[in-house]
Parts: C-alpha cells; structure tokens; sequence
C-alpha cells in the first residue's frame, strides 16, 4: 500500500486517519478498502437490508472522512469506526421505529469458554445462523461483535456506549441461549 509499512492493523488505520485528516484521498481509498467489508458485515447483520446498509456504509465512511481530523485516538481506529456505525444503525432503527430496549435479563459476568466451544463444534453454519436470530438484538449484537468482528469487551462497550460488565453479561446469556438451541436442533436432526 505504502512505504512505511505498520506494525500492526491499528497502526495502519490510524497512519491512514492521520493522513486522511489532511485531506489525503489516497489514503481515504485504502482506509475504505481495510474497513469496508467488516463495517458492511456488521451493518448487515443488524438490518439485513443491503440495500439500506449500502446507504449507511456510504454515511459511516462520510463521517470518518469529516471527523478524521478530530480523531482524538483514546480508543483503536476500528472501535471508533465500529462506534459511528452503530450510532448510524440506532439513528436509522429509531427513525424507523425498529428500536427496543429489551436487554431485561440480569447481569452475570461470562468465566468460562465451554459454551462457545460447544457452538464452534456446531456441524452446520446454518443451525449457527437460525439460532443467533432466535437472540435479542443487543444480544446478538454482543456476540456477532466479539467473535464475528473480533472485538474485546471493552471495545464492544466503546462502541455501544454501555458498562463492559454489562457486555459480558450480554455474551454470556448470547451464549447459554445458543447453547441451548443448537442442543436442541441437533437432537431435532438426529431423531429426522
């Protein structure tokens, strides 16, 4: 891409920001071409509207160009961006009355693998798939960030303006319910 090779993808977003603060088109291709396809991603799988995530990965890409040069770095370059998108999901689910609240489960923090361990293991994508649709939103959200778009707790509640115990708490009862129902499918298919 360019000389001064990054040593890491933070690294490489943020030389791209910085050049891109100074108006740099160039640098704001590349920046588009690293973040595109994850940003795209994760606006999907909140709307599952192409057509609506294309306009909103248009918007996102806009604000990073315009905000690129009040880029204070306190958190990665990919939460910051992660974080412009979900405000843009929450403005458009608002506008459109598909907001809700529901996160009504208590709070308990994740100590453990076992479940995701067990959802890895899962024999089809497909059963993975119908079951994270089963989730809440904000449930969902939290797993599909952590394991989908490998971000940390800490990041997930930069990005989603929310305590990172209560991140936790959202993973491990995205989990337990996954569990669950991949159990379930998967005795539905042993018993077809």
């Amino acid at each position: 891409m360019f000389s001064d090779r990054a040593t890491t993808p933070n690294d490489l977003l943020r030389q791209l920001l910085s050049r891109m603060a100074q108006a740099d088109r160039t640098a704001f291709d590349s920046f588009y071409r690293e973040m595109e396809k994850p940003v795209f991603r994760f606006l999907k799988s909140k709307l599952n509207d192409p057509f609506t995530c294309a306009d909103l990965l248009h918007d996102v890409f806009l604000d990073v160009w315009r905000a690129a040069p009040g880029f204070d770095g306190r958190s990665s370059v990919k939460t910051w961006v992660f974080s412009i998108a979900y405000r843009k999901v929450v403005d458009f689910m608002r506008k459109n009355s598909r907001f809700t609240d529901e996160d009504s489960i208590p709070e308990q923090e994740d100590e453990g693998p076992a479940a995701v361990e067990c959802i890895w293991k899962a024999e089809e994508a497909d059963m993975l798939r119908a079951c994270l649709e089963t989730l809440k939103p904000d449930h969902r959200l939290a797993v599909e960030m952590t394991f989908y778009n490998d971000m940390s707790y800490k990041e997930i509640a930069e990005v989603t303006n929310v305590p990172e115990g209560t991140v936790k708490t959202r993973v491990f009862h995205a989990k337990s319910l996954l569990l669950r129902c991949l159990q379930q499918r998967m005795r539905a298919k042993v018993r077809e």
